[in-house]
């Protein structure tokens, strides 16, 4: 493969590109799912083929094949420039990469146990197991469960002296609890992040006792009482904040929608370029970092998709917006002279585009545990796991319900209540931020099929936080008889 990926440079340069690279890929996908006593799907597939990105004439050239040939690399390395040059015709911006060191490396997901040397009879018995359980509570009528489990293998090499291999293996868990009555549905998932990790992470969790207890909840939503409108405090746990980290802040803050190059796919974005180091972004608890280094986040790895080595980088500290997702190419339109390693493809066939890495909530200095925030909450709503969601074209107005939310009442946990969402302006909302938890009750949680342009690729990534106080936020009505 190296030889190959040789061979593919060494052409594109004969062929006048000033810049080239390609990749070469393999995806193992497993995917398994389970409906109440039966399996519905089993899904095991691989996919190989290479992809070559060349600059002539100051412009891109992409071409992708599934053969991975000697012949058919020539002839794709050739195909890329030939692109290139006939998109300098219609030119606005020339290519300029911003430096980067050569790399010659091996990075790999710190697993322990390969998900896909598990007897998949294993874990077909685990979620018959898992939806068993679920149906015996009362009222619930039917129950899903299914595991995912991705390997990706990439060699990236470079006209720039690159050449890099990268083995990555994702996991990901879900099982749903339906519960039916009185004319209502409600649902209730366990709540298991996915990470980058093996079948370890399957063989850490108790899944009978999730899976009762999430049954147990999904009933206790359907009798649950309908919410009250008006202003409340919220307490957002992780396994909810991560997608609205997402939305508000991820999405908002990647420079290729603040440039207006990304429109198509959900809009651009409020954070303009102007309001780099000027916007009051949230409250002065509210620091956020991107990074592609946190240890088992989905976003993790050793380097990203232009060659580029992973690292970490402000983009909110103390309230303050300081920083965009940049790649090699776009690192310039805000004066910076490296990339913040944001180049990111979801297959072979795609062009790499800037996708948000791993973006963080760092947790509160002071100790402080959910219970000592519960406590200290006189009028309040506690959101947990995600649910709904709407958000504006340009990442400003939007609105979240919940998995689970229970009421808090002069410091004390109370009833289940359904039929809920907050709404808020994106830094009115981070501007209410008063409370933060420690360190020891910070969950890197995060998403594992963002959309993003067109065509669209999907991408995985982490949003990690500690569980989090945000005043007087309006609560609106989600359906139901509010």
């Amino acid at each position: 493969m190296k030889d190959l990926a040789a061979l593919a440079l060494d052409t594109a340069r004969s062929k006048g590109a000033s810049y080239a690279d390609i990749r070469v890929c393999r995806y193992h996908n497993q995917y398994i799912v389970g409906r109440d006593d039966r399996i519905e799907a089993v899904a095991d597939t691989e996919d190989l083929g290479f992809g070559v990105r060349a600059v002539a004439d100051g412009a891109w050239g992409f071409a992708s094949s599934y053969r991975v040939e000697k012949e058919e690399i020539q002839r794709i390395a050739s195909l890329a420039v030939d692109v290139a040059k006939a998109s300098a015709r219609i030119l606005k911006n020339r290519v300029e990469l911003a430096a980067e060191p050569a790399h010659r490396d091996h990075w790999q997901s710190p697993i322990q146990k390969n998900p896909f040397k598990i007897p998949t009879d294993r874990t077909i018995d685990l979620i018959l197991a898992i939806n068993k359980e679920m149906l015996k509570v009362e009222g619930i009528k039917v129950a899903t469960c299914f595991f995912n489990f991705n390997s990706v293998w990439k060699l990236f090499a470079s006209t720039d002296g690159s050449m890099i291999e990268q083995d990555l293996i994702y996991v990901y868990p879900n099982a749903t609890a339906v519960a039916v009555g009185a004319g209502d549905s409600q649902t209730r998932s366990i709540q298991i992040p996915p990470e980058q990790k093996g079948y370890e992470l399957i063989d850490s969790v108790n899944w009978i006792e999730r899976a009762r207890q999430a049954a147990e909840e999904a009933v206790r939503k359907l009798k649950a009482k309908e919410g009250v409108t008006g202003t409340k405090d919220l307490i957002l746990m992780p396994s909810h904040l991560c997608l609205t980290i997402h939305e508000s802040i991820g999405h908002a803050t990647e420079l290729d929608r603040a440039l207006g190059w990304e429109a198509g796919y959900a809009g651009t974005t409020f954070v303009t370029r102007d309001k780099l180091g000027t916007l009051k972004y949230g409250s002065p608890l509210m620091n956020i970092v991107g990074d592609k280094l946190l240890p088992n986040a989905l976003g993790t790895a050793g380097y990203d998709d232009d060659g580029v080595k992973a690292r970490s980088f402000p983009i909110i500290k103390d309230g303050l917006f300081v920083g965009y997702q940049t790649t090699r190419e776009l690192a310039r339109f805000v004066g910076e002279k490296e990339s913040k390693g944001c180049a990111y493809a979801d297959s072979w066939s795609s062009f790499p585009i800037q996708r948000m890495p791993n973006i963080w909530l760092q947790p509160g200095e002071k100790p402080l545990s959910p219970d000592e925030l519960v406590a200290d909450t006189k009028d309040g709503l506690l959101f947990d796991g995600t649910g709904s969601f709407s958000i504006d074209h340009q990442r400003y107005n939007f609105q979240f319900g919940g998995d689970a939310i229970w009421e808090v009442k002069n410091g004390k946990l109370g009833d289940m209540v359904k039929n809920v969402a907050y709404q808020s302006k994106t830094t009115d909302f981070w501007g209410s931020l008063d409370a933060v938890c420690s360190k020891d009750h910070w969950e890197n949680w995060g998403v594992f099929g963002c959309g993003k342009g067109e065509p669209m690729q999907t991408a995985r990534m982490g949003h990690g936080s500690a569980p989090s106080r945000f005043r007087r936020v309006n609560i609106i009505s989600a359906g139901g008889k509010i």
